[in-house]
C-alpha cells in the first residue's frame, strides 16, 4: 500500500523527526511504500494520491492541545481527501495529550478524512512498533 506520513512538528526545526522516521521504518518493514512529508516544507497537494495518510504531530503549547499551524495549511492544500482513510498519531510532549489528539483527529476529519486509528506515541521504538501494525 502507498502510505504518506505527514509530520507536523511544533516548530520548523524540531528534534522530534526521529519519531516520524521510526514510524516510516516500521511501515516499510511491513512492505508498504512510504513517503515522509514535512508539514512545514511539504506540499499537501500530493496527499490524495496515497492509499493511506498517517499524520504524526506535536502540540505547540504545553496547555490546550493546540496543533501546529502548518498542519491545517498542508491538509487544506490536499483537496480530494474526502473519504481518505488515515491515522492520527500524537507525539507525547506534555500534559493534555488526550485533548491534543482529539484536536488532531478533528483537523483531519474537517478535511473529510476518515480516521480509523489513533494513538499517542511515547518513544521512537514505540513508533516503529505502531508502524508494523498498519494493514494488519
Amino acid at each position: 500500500m502507498r502510505v504518506a506520513i505527514l509530520w507536523a512538528s511544533a516548530k520548523r526545526a524540531s528534534a522530534g523527526a526521529e519519531t516520524a522516521r521510526s514510524l516510516v521504518r516500521g511501515m516499510e518493514a511491513m512492505g508498504h511504500q512510504v513517503d515522509l512529508i514535512d508539514a512545514w516544507t511539504g506540499d499537501g497537494t500530493r496527499l490524495p494520491a496515497y492509499g493511506y495518510v498517517a499524520v504524526i504531530a506535536e502540540q505547540t503549547g504545553l496547555f490546550g492541545g493546540v496543533m501546529p499551524e502548518s498542519l491545517a495549511r498542508t491538509l487544506g492544500a490536499g483537496r480530494g481527501l474526502v473519504g481518505k482513510k488515515g491515522a492520527a498519531f500524537l507525539k507525547k510532549t506534555g500534559p493534555f495529550t488526550g485533548r491534543a489528539l482529539a484536536n488532531l483527529m478533528r483537523a483531519m476529519e474537517r478535511e473529510g478524512m476518515v480516521v480509523n486509528w489513533s494513538d499517542i506515541i511515547l518513544s521512537a521504538s514505540h513508533a516503529e512498533a505502531l508502524g508494523k501494525r498498519i494493514g494488519t
